[in-house]
């Protein structure tokens, strides 16, 4: 487990993603309203160098970035109102030309690839609420305490990845 300060550390984390993941790749995020899921894609997308504002898919379930160079597009779906990995085949979505980041994709992933990279993130402190939005309507900017993240490596397409490492190319100070 990697503790993460800030939402910046959090947008840090998804920048250093952006190093090890390519075209094909699938990530799997986990945690609760507000854990930084959104927080943590807005800074894999910025990274990627891809078009548009990264938001929350929580109602639109899958929103495609596409690259503003020769990199891979961004693919963020929230598989929370899925009920069942074919709806994900369902979107017919793309996924071989991009990055795919998937909210809540832990029931679903397996469908459609065999390697992926899985992070839990948590809320140690508030894990009794719900976080309220600010101004922005993004829950994971309401409050700006440490995150816990587990990373969690199936395939061995990323054997050897490890937050510590993403962290420490990043120049961010895990705290284990």
């Amino acid at each position: 487990m990697t503790r993460i300060e800030t939402s910046d550390d959090m947008e840090r984390l998804g920048a250093a993603l952006a190093s090890v993941l390519r075209r094909g790749d699938v990530l799997v995020l986990n945690g609760p309203l507000g854990a930084g899921k959104t927080t943590l894609v807005r800074g894999l997308g910025e990274a990627l160098g891809v078009r548009g504002a990264v938001a929350s898919p929580t109602f639109v379930i899958a929103r495609t970035h596409p690259s503003l160079g020769d990199g891979p597009a961004l693919i963020h779906v929230d598989a929370y109102r899925l009920t069942s990995a074919l709806e994900l085949d369902d979107l017919d979505l793309d996924l071989d030309s991009a990055v795919t980041v998937i909210e809540w994709g832990s029931a679903v992933v397996g469908a459609i690839t065999d390697e992926w990279l899985e992070l839990d993130l948590a809320r140690p402190r508030a894990a009794q609420a719900e976080p309220a939005a600010d101004d922005s309507g993004d829950p994971d900017a309401a409050v700006e305490e440490p995150r816990e993240v587990t990373l969690r490596a199936v395939g061995d397409r990323f054997a050897g990845v490890t937050l510590e490492a993403l962290l420490a190319d990043d120049g961010a100070a895990p705290r284990a």
